[in-house]
């Protein structure tokens, strides 16, 4: 059976620590390796995040600033066979380590969840049946689908690519030259809070347009700074 490790980026995630914290601590619980990557956060939230690791079971780390040097570090400290990348603002299912542990790691290199965006404006249940819609054709996946690959892909496609934006796209465009993923119909829950501040229609037209022109090539430092 394989070993799952969890790796969490953090940058000013105070409000949600109690739910992340309760969440990590109950995968902590069930044998996983659980890894807490803070940015840099000024909100207290790694201090706040050590204290509950102490009792809790996951580990926390400090590192550089960056969603992606977050993730290739947590990483590297980890031991697990699979590793899953998990948004602090993103719940997984009872039953993903069950389902992760089990993997064949011989036929399955990477995959990802389906995903349901938790929020106020009814539009959202569209967003998120589009969004596992576009993920099953395209094969291509979005770091709100809690991504997980095996240590072997991880270190076949040289891990995230350090940018500061579109690493989720870019990374599991590599790893579907490696195979196509598997899409898990259990669902993960992720905060609609992206959507809600800059209106959801907007950032519809918005991460459309920014992914049209990272695929036609613009860098990734300039469809930052329209993100911004």
């Amino acid at each position: 059976m394989a070993t799952l490790s969890v790796i969490v980026p953090m940058l000013n995630e105070a409000a949600a620590l109690p739910v992340l914290g309760t969440q990590l601590a109950a995968l902590a619980a069930q044998g996983t390796e659980v890894i807490v990557v803070d940015g840099g956060s000024s909100d207290g939230s790694a201090d706040r995040a050590e204290q509950m690791a102490q009792h809790m079971g996951f580990a926390v780390v400090r590192s550089a600033r960056g969603r992606a040097v977050q993730m290739n570090g947590g990483a590297a400290r980890a031991r697990g066979d699979v590793l899953l990348f998990l948004h602090a603002d993103t719940r997984l299912p009872a039953a993903a380590p069950a389902l992760l542990t089990a993997l064949d790691a011989q036929a399955v290199a990477w995959g990802r969840f389906d995903v349901t965006i938790e929020g106020r404006p009814a539009m959202l249940k569209v967003v998120a049946v589009l969004m596992n819609w576009r993920s099953r054709i395209t094969g291509i996946a979005t770091g709100d689908q809690a991504i997980f690959m095996t240590r072997k892909a991880f270190d076949a496609v040289g891990g995230f690519p350090v940018q500061p934006l579109m690493e989720d796209i870019e990374i599991t465009s590599r790893l579907r030259r490696l195979a196509r993923p598997v899409c898990l119909a259990e669902r993960v829950t992720t905060s609609g809070r992206r959507w809600e501040q800059r209106g959801v229609w907007r950032t519809i037209v918005l991460m459309w347009r920014l992914r049209w022109a990272y695929w036609r090539g613009v860098p990734a430092s300039d469809i930052a700074k329209a993100y911004r």
